[in-house]
C-alpha cells in the first residue's frame, strides 16, 4: 500500500492506494491533523489488517516522488488533481476506482447512497436512512457515515442533522464547513 500527502487550503489529507484484485484501487482518503503523524492515520491500522499486510508493507511517499510510471501512484495523482479540481469548485463528482470492501455490507450500501447527494446540496441522516429503504436505522446512518474511508470524495459532508444544524464530522466541523463552503459557492 502506497500512502501520500496532498494539501488543500488550511488543510493535509492523506491518501492511500493497493492493488484489489489485481487493480489499483484508491483504498482511503483521511485528514490529517498536526497531531496525528502521517503514517500513524486512524484507519492505517485497520487497512492493513483488511488487506493483510504488514507494516513493511505500508510505505510514504512524498507527492512530489509519484510517477506516472507506476499504476499505485497514477491513481493517487489522478486522486490529487480532482481533490484539487473539486477545492477550486471546477469538480463536482469524482470518478476514481474505489474500494470500498473494508465497510460491511450495511456500510457500503450507505457510503453508496451517499454518492448520490447532488452536489450543492445536503440531507439529513434520517433521510439517508430513509433512502435506503430504513427510515428508523437514522443512527446506524450516522455511524456508518462517520465510518466513510473516503471523505470528500464519498461526501458524508453533506449530511446534516434532522434540525438544519451541521451534525458531526469525522475530520472536524471545521473541514465540514469548509467543504460545504466550496459547494455553496
Amino acid at each position: 500500500m502506497i500512502i501520500t500527502a496532498t494539501s488543500m487550503p488550511n488543510f493535509e489529507l492523506l491518501l492511500g492506494s493497493h492493488y484489489v484484485d489485481g487493480q489499483p484501487k484508491l483504498v482511503f482518503l483521511d485528514w490529517q491533523t498536526a497531531d496525528y503523524p502521517a503514517l500513524q492515520s486512524k484507519s492505517l491500522a485497520k487497512l492493513a489488517a483488511h488487506y493483510q499486510l504488514a507494516a513493511s508493507e505500508i510505505y510514504f511517499i512524498e507527492q512530489n516522488s509519484l510517477s506516472k510510471d507506476n499504476k499505485l501512484h497514477i491513481i493517487l495523482l489522478t486522486a490529487i488533481q480532482q481533490l484539487q479540481d473539486y477545492a477550486n469548485g471546477k469538480l463536482n463528482t469524482f470518478d476514481l476506482p474505489l474500494d470500498i470492501s473494508l465497510g460491511t455490507p450495511f456500510q457500503q450500501r450507505v457510503w453508496r447512497a451517499l454518492q448520490a447527494i447532488p452536489y450543492g446540496q445536503t440531507i439529513s441522516y434520517a433521510q439517508l436512512a430513509a433512502n435506503i429503504g430504513q427510515p428508523t436505522a437514522y443512527r446506524a446512518v450516522a455511524n456508518a457515515n462517520g465510518k466513510n474511508p473516503f471523505s470528500i470524495i464519498i461526501p458524508c459532508h453533506r449530511v446534516i442533522a434532522s434540525g438544519g444544524g451541521l451534525g458531526g464530522y469525522t475530520g472536524g466541523l471545521d473541514k465540514k464547513r469548509y467543504l460545504l463552503g466550496i459547494e455553496a459557492s
